[in-house]
């Protein structure tokens, strides 16, 4: 008579990990935490009603720094996860180029969202606000940061396949 040994998915008497060719799992999921916790961050600046916060008439000082606070760590942590998808290996010029355009698009998130703090937007500087003009600056910014992500995206390595 035969055997009935059926193929299993966890075979406890396996000692055999499973090999991950290196890919950094531990930080992946750090860096996703991270990205969204910014998120969340983001949210409570951007409509603090959904959390049940009061919401004022317009979007003030505290809101748009709370803007930037989470749309910064968000471009922070996806900048150092898709940069640690390259596992150690040399980046091309244009995954190098994409973690400044990344930096540049949240300079242009910063400036065109404090543009009424450093004096350059409509209102005076004791009343801030996140205009509608400054909001399209914003919208720009993060355009660039998510230009900046598609370029640190590591390409496939086509001698691989063949």
């Amino acid at each position: 008579m035969t055997d009935n040994v059926r193929p299993v998915l966890f075979d406890p008497d396996n000692k055999k990990k499973p090999d991950y060719s290196g890919f950094p799992f531990y930080r992946a999921r750090l860096g996703i935490t991270f990205v969204f916790l910014g998120f969340i961050i983001f949210l409570v600046g951007l409509r603090p009603d959904l959390f049940g916060l009061d919401r004022g008439r317009s979007i003030g000082l505290i809101q748009i720094i709370t803007i930037l606070i989470g749309l910064g760590m968000m471009t922070w942590s996806g900048v150092i996860l898709l940069r640690r998808l390259w596992n150690g290996k040399k980046k091309t010029i244009v995954g190098d180029f994409g973690s400044r355009v990344v930096a540049t698009g949240f300079v242009i998130c910063s400036f065109a969202a404090l543009a009424d703090a450093f004096g350059l937007g409509t209102n005076p500087v004791s009343n801030v606000l996140l205009g509608t003009l400054q909001s399209y600056g914003l919208m720009v910014g993060i355009v660039v940061v998510c230009i900046g992500f598609l370029m640190l995206i590591k390409p496939r390595n086509k001698n691989k396949h063949q």
